[in-house]
């Protein structure tokens, strides 16, 4: 069974960081493009970061250029997600999502597999 699953949300100050990390089991990430997506209440999911399996493809959305950086560990079949200097506008449900490509995509419609997300928030 392909499954994500992420961890490392939780509740942080402004100005703090986390790290997220998404965990594959049943299929290997070196083969796949995986995408760090969030939803805030009453507002459409936004592509956050990405970065394709041999990483010549990739993006982060403007808002946390500076602030956040995706990585991969392939040997531990791990993506991260460093979030520094966070805001009370980062505070939302974070999903990590992949597809079978080289390539990165903004639209979250173009994904075949996510996890379940981990609440972010921000707040003093």
């Amino acid at each position: 069974q392909l499954q994500l699953v992420e961890s490392g949300g939780g509740l942080v100050q402004p100005g703090g960081s986390l790290r997220l990390s998404c965990a594959a089991s049943g299929f290997t990430l070196d083969y796949y493009t995986i995408a760090w997506f969030r939803q805030a209440p009453g507002k459409e999911r936004e592509g956050v970061s990405c970065m394709s399996s041999s990483g010549g493809s990739s993006y982060v959305v403007d808002s946390v250029k500076g602030r956040f950086a995706i990585s991969r560990d392939n040997a531990k079949n791990t993506v991260y997600l460093q979030m520094n200097s966070l805001k009370a506008e980062d505070t939302a449900i974070y999903y990590c999502a992949a597809r079978l490509n080289d390539y990165c995509r903004r639209a979250w419609n173009r994904y075949d597999y996510w996890g379940q997300g981990t609440q972010v928030t921000v707040s003093s």
